[in-house]
C-alpha cells in the first residue's frame, strides 16, 4: 500500500502552529473533541484521504474516516467528521516474522508513530488502526523469528495504550487460536481491537440473489468473528473491515456488472454487516477499498459506491438512490432479518414463532427436531391447504372413537404428554395434508412375489367385507371389496354390519356398508384379498415417495426462508403421531 508520511518534527510544529492561536483551555478543549468517538456501537470507519479522490464524500458529521498522513485528516475534520489514524507501514515499525526488530527498537518506532497520529489527529489519545499483522494463520509452536514477532507486535500495542492511544490491530486471514496461540490474542484484545478483513469476490454473491447473497454475507461476517470469539475475547474488541477495491484477484468489485449489481452488494454488506455486529454486540466495522493506489483501483464506480454505503447505514450521510442511478434496488429490507423477536422465521408469508417451537420441543425433547417438525409443517401448507373445519372434524371423531367422547378424557391424554389442543390440530393437520399430497405421488403395481410376500407376513390382520360411496383407495379405487384393518379407517371394522354409516377420513366422509363380520387376512385367501393387498403396498410406496416429496420442496424452501441469526432447521420428515399416538389418523 502507498503512504503519504510527513516527518513528525514536520507535524508537531505545524499542530503547534494551529494549536498556538488558542487559549490553553480551548486547546485541551479541542484536543478532547477530536479525541471523541461516539459511545454507540459498532463504530463506523472508513478509509479515505488524498488517495480518494472523492474524499469530500466521507467528510461530513456522523461519519468517522481513517486517514494515513498529515495532510487530510485535518481538512476532513473542518467539514464536520471525526478522524481515526491509519498506519499503513506498521512492518515498518516491527519488522516481520523473519526479520523481526529488536524490542527496544520496537519501543522507540511506536512512540514516533503515536507523536506523529496525535499531532495529525490533534488528539492526545489517538485511536490507531495498524496494517497489517503477518502470518495470523500461523499455528503453533512458532519459529524463534516468528515468537519474537509476535513478542513485538504486542510490545508495540501495549505501548500505544500505555500512553492513551487505542490500537486497532488487522489481519487478513483466519487467525490460528490453538494452544498458546489464544494467549497470545487475549493479550493483544486487553491492549486494543482485532479487526479481521472479510473480502470474497461481489458475482458470488449477487448471482445468489438477495436473500442467499445476505445470508451468505452474514454467514461470512459471524465465520469471521467466530474464532476469536471462540477463546473469550469480548465481542466489543472485535471488529469486522469490508472490502470495496476493483483490481481483479484481491476480491473485492472483481468486475461485477453491471454498476447497480456492485451497488446493490454494497448496500447488502453494509445491511448484513450491521445485522451480524448487532447479533454479536461487534465493536467496529471499517471499509476499504476506495483509494485508488493503481490503475485498477481508479473505478470511476466507487463514487456512487460509497454514497449508496453511507446511505445504507444513514439517509442523511447521502442521496444513494440518486448516486446509483437507474436499476438499483432501493429496498433496505429485502433479504434482511428485519421481524420481532418473537417469530423464529418467515417462510413465503407464514411465520414460525419462538412460542410454538418452545411449546412442541415440550413434546418431542428434542427443539432441533420440532423445529423441523414445523418447517415441514409450513413448507407443506403453502403447497396444500387444509382447513380449520377438517381438522375439527377429525379431531371430533378421534374423541368419538377412541375417548368414548369424551373431552376431558382427550384433554387428560394430552396432558400426558405435555401437549394442549393446538399441538394436536396442528399435528392432525400435519397428517390430513400428509395424505392428500400421498394420494397424488405415483406408485407403481406390485407384483405377485410382493403381493404373497404380504399375505403370509401380516396374515393376523383383520378385514371386513365392505360397500362404499363413493370408491375409496383402500379398496384400490373399487366401491366393494375387503377393507384391511391396516389401511381402512378404524371404524370400518367396528361398524353395524348391514347399515350404511357415515365415516370421516382425511379425503373426505365416506359412506360405508360392512358386508358381515371381521375375519383374519389368513382366512380369506390370497385371490380374494389381493385388490386390497395392491392398495395397501401402493400406499406403502406412496410414503416412501412423501419422504423424498417433502425433503426435495424443504430444501427449495430454505432458499427462501429467512431465520432468526441464520438458523435454519434441517430438513426432515417429521411424524409428530410418534408423540402424539391416540391423533393418528
Amino acid at each position: 500500500m502507498r503512504r503519504v508520511f510527513v516527518g513528525v518534527a514536520a507535524a508537531v510544529v505545524a499542530a503547534c502552529a494551529v494549536a498556538g492561536f488558542l487559549p490553553g483551555h480551548a486547546r485541551a478543549q479541542a484536543a478532547q473533541n477530536e479525541c471523541t468517538l461516539p459511545q454507540k456501537k459498532p463504530l463506523w470507519i472508513d478509509f479515505a484521504e488524498g488517495s480518494t479522490a472523492f474524499w469530500p464524500t466521507f467528510a461530513k458529521p456522523g461519519v468517522i474516516v481513517a486517514g494515513a498522513n498529515f495532510i487530510y485528516p485535518a481538512k476532513i475534520r473542518a467539514l464536520g467528521a471525526k478522524t481515526v489514524y491509519m498506519d499503513l507501514n506498521f512492518h515498518r515499525r516491527i519488522g516481520s516474522p523473519s526479520a523481526p526488530l529488536d524490542p527496544a527498537e520496537v519501543v522507540v518506532r511506536a512512540n514516533k508513530i503515536f507523536d506523529y497520529a496525535a499531532a495529525s489527529l490533534r488528539c492526545q489519545r489517538p485511536y490507531m488502526a495498524l496494517n497489517e499483522l503477518f502470518g495470523a494463520a500461523t499455528a503453533t509452536p512458532w519459529s524463534p523469528g516468528n515468537a519474537l514477532y509476535r513478542a513485538d507486535v504486542l510490545l508495540f500495542m501495549k505501548t500505544i495504550a500505555a500512553r492513551g492511544g487505542h490500537p486497532f490491530l488487522l489481519i487478513n486471514t483466519k487467525p490460528y487460536t490453538g494452544g498458546e496461540a489464544a494467549d497470545w490474542w487475549r493479550e493483544a484484545a486487553s491492549y486494543g481491537d482485532i479487526v479481521r478483513e472479510v473480502y470474497f469476490p461481489a458475482p458470488n454473491i449477487y448471482h445468489q440473489g438477495v436473500l442467499r447473497g445476505n445470508r451468505a454475507l452474514r454467514q461470512y461476517f459471524r465465520g469471521a468473528a467466530a474464532e476469536l470469539l471462540a477463546i473469550g475475547i469480548p465481542p466489543q474488541k472485535i471488529g469486522l473491515m469490508l472490502g470495496f477495491q476493483t483490481t481483479r484477484g484481491n476480491g473485492g468489485r472483481e468486475g461485477l456488472q453491471p454498476a447497480s449489481a456492485w451497488f446493490d452488494v454494497t448496500k447488502w454488506q453494509a445491511l448484513s454487516a450491521r445485522e451480524v455486529a448487532k447479533e454479536l454486540r461487534l465493536g467496529s466495522i471499517w471499509s476499504w477499498g476506495w483509494e485508488a493506489y493503481s490503475d485498477a483501483e481508479r473505478d470511476p464506480d466507487k463514487a456512487g459506491a460509497a454514497c449508496v454505503y453511507l446511505w445504507t447505514r444513514n439517509k442523511k450521510l447521502c442521496n444513494g438512490p440518486r448516486a446509483a442511478g437507474a436499476g438499483f434496488d432501493q429496498s433496505l429490507t429485502a433479504g434482511q432479518i428485519t421481524f420481532p423477536r418473537s417469530i423464529k422465521c418467515k417462510l413465503d408469508g407464514q411465520t414460525i414463532t419462538t412460542s410454538s417451537l418452545t411449546r412442541l420441543a415440550r413434546v418431542t425433547g428434542d427443539r432441533d427436531l420440532a423445529f423441523s417438525a414445523l418447517f415441514e409443517r409450513t413448507v407443506e401448507s403453502g403447497l396444500v391447504k387444509v382447513s380449520s373445519a377438517d381438522v375439527r372434524a377429525a379431531e371430533q371423531e378421534i374423541v368419538n372413537s377412541r375417548f368414548h367422547r369424551s373431552q376431558a378424557a382427550y384433554r387428560a391424554a394430552l396432558a400426558r404428554v405435555h401437549a394442549g389442543a393446538a399441538i394436536a390440530r396442528g399435528a392432525i393437520g400435519d397428517e390430513i395434508r400428509r395424505d392428500r399430497i400421498m394420494v397424488g405421488l405415483k406408485a407403481k403395481t406390485p407384483s405377485s412375489g410382493d403381493v404373497s410376500d404380504y399375505f403370509s407376513s401380516y396374515g393376523a390382520t383383520l378385514t371386513r367385507q365392505v360397500q362404499t360411496k363413493p370408491a375409496t383407495w383402500w379398496l384400490n379405487g373399487r366401491k366393494q371389496g375387503l377393507a384391511l384393518a391396516s389401511s381402512a379407517p378404524p371404524a370400518v371394522m367396528t361398524l353395524r354390519a348391514g347399515k350404511w354409516t357415515p365415516v370421516w377420513t382425511p379425503g373426505g366422509v365416506v359412506r360405508v356398508k360392512p358386508v358381515g363380520g371381521t375375519r383374519p387376512l389368513s382366512a380369506v385367501g390370497v385371490d380374494a384379498a389381493r385388490p386390497s393387498i395392491v392398495a395397501a403396498l401402493r400406499d406403502l410406496q406412496r410414503a416412501v415417495a412423501f419422504e423424498s416429496w417433502t425433503l426435495r420442496h424443504q430444501r427449495q424452501a430454505q432458499n427462501r426462508a429467512l431465520c432468526v441469526k441464520d438458523d435454519l432447521p434441517q430438513t426432515a420428515a417429521v411424524d409428530l403421531s410418534d408423540y402424539l399416538p391416540f391423533v393418528t389418523l
